[in-house]
């Protein structure tokens, strides 16, 4: 049996009894999940191992992979620029990316870059891992690239090439910064959070294991991904199989949007364990964090001390909500975070304020300004949901519960 360890707030043990439930019904291998209210932290909890070819066991400083958790402190790296004035979030991306205007592009605003709208959700050709370090030449090869839809007119997620598009508003606007150096400089010093790690990191971090792969059509006490989200209780509803089944369709299918946005560029040898691409730190899913390192950042965005409370307030608004032409179920976004939706499970109590960011493997990193909460979850044994998870949707909704 599992023996989880940390501290835990008497108050919020509800979220040590998800946590452990977790383990104790064979959801997990090893995780960590962190939660701050009010600043302070109440809940540091870890458990379970960190590699499974070794059985080196899960720590306080254990630091994993995000995936698209990523995303939310990309985009906080942009905004920042922009409460600073460096540049019009509303405003033409030509402004400063000239280049940007091929093929009709010259409407893109940086808030389409943002918020899913671009056009530009997988790249044109197979991309390596090799090739994904190369930031510059990535935005580049995206600039001059034909969009698959018109910018602005719809929206569909831009799983891997969101990094290298909101990635380039830094780069251009920070003095030639990665996103990686910008955050740390600029927000993230003194959190155990690394977009592009150093070797030290990357070798005491949990090493990622796939799950068993789960067919459309199979029973299970979770839903698979295409699991709805209901709308009125703000809690996970029961599976639409059509969904499930066209999604299990475009995921095997190489030439649908789903598939390209997914698995282009390929991490290469070791899949997302693979020491290029957690050096290389891609701004859309390279972030290696601890528990407390992710919902630490949370805790700062939420009390102000990274973007102007004003900035964050208007960057949560939803941009766009409704189909999403890549997952094929609703989704919403506000400046770069997910907003309560079918990709964003939230509990009844956070559907109105709650913002952050899914991981494909099951991890979530969130905040939520009206209750002044921060969580953050991550597991190394992968889920086989796109999003919503529903190992981090029990433990957000006890976080809420015990408030």
């Amino acid at each position: 049996m599992t023996t989880v360890e940390g501290t835990c707030d008497p108050a919020f043990s509800g979220v040590r009894d998800v946590f452990e439930r977790n383990f104790a019904e064979g959801r997990e291998l090893g995780a960590a999940v962190a939660v701050y209210v009010g600043g302070r932290k109440v809940v540091d909890l870890w458990g379970g191992v960190a590699d499974h070819r070794t059985g080196r066991e899960w720590t306080a400083g254990t630091p994993c992979f995000g995936f698209s958790c990523t995303k939310a402190v990309t985009a906080t790296a942009a905004l920042l620029l922009a409460e600073r004035g460096a540049y019009d979030v509303d405003g033409p991306v030509t402004d400063w990316w000239p280049e940007y205007g091929a093929h009709g592009k010259e409407g893109t605003t940086a808030a389409h870059l943002l918020s899913h709208q671009s056009g530009l959700p997988a790249f044109a050709r197979p991309v390596s891992a090799e090739e994904a370090a190369d930031a510059p030449a990535r935005a580049a090869e995206l600039a001059a690239q034909e969009p698959e839809w018109t910018p602005g007119e719809a929206h569909g997620y831009h799983a891997l090439t969101y990094g290298w598009l909101a990635g380039e508003i830094v780069r251009r606007l920070s003095g030639g910064r990665t996103v990686g150096e910008f955050v740390r400089d600029e927000f993230t010093g003194d959190l155990d959070l690394w977009i592009g790690a150093p070797d030290e990191v990357i070798e005491r971090a949990a090493k990622l294991r796939a799950s068993r792969p789960r067919r459309p059509t199979e029973s299970a006490d979770e839903p698979a991904q295409g699991a709805t989200s209901d709308a009125r209780e703000g809690k996970p509803a029961a599976r639409d199989e059509s969904v499930l089944s066209r999604m299990a369709s475009a995921y095997t299918d190489p030439a649908s949007r789903l598939n390209r946005a997914l698995n282009n560029p390929s991490p290469g040898k070791g899949g997302y364990n693979n020491p290029v691409v957690l050096r290389a730190g891609w701004p859309s899913a390279g972030m290696l964090a601890t528990a407390p390192g992710l919902a630490g950042f949370y805790r700062d965005l939420v009390a102000g001390r990274i973007l102007k409370p004003e900035t964050l307030r208007e960057a949560i608004k939803p941009r766009v909500s409704g189909p999403d032409l890549t997952l094929l179920v609703d989704s919403s976004f506000g400046l770069g975070y997910m907003r309560p939706s079918k990709t964003f499970f939230t509990p009844a109590a956070g559907r109105e304020s709650a913002f952050g960011h899914t991981g494909a493997g099951g991890s979530i990193g969130m905040g939520d300004m009206e209750a002044d909460l921060a969580v953050a979850y991550l597991p190394n044994l992968m889920g086989d949901q796109l999003s919503g998870d529903l190992r981090a949707y029990g433990l957000v909704e006890a976080a809420y519960a015990s408030l």
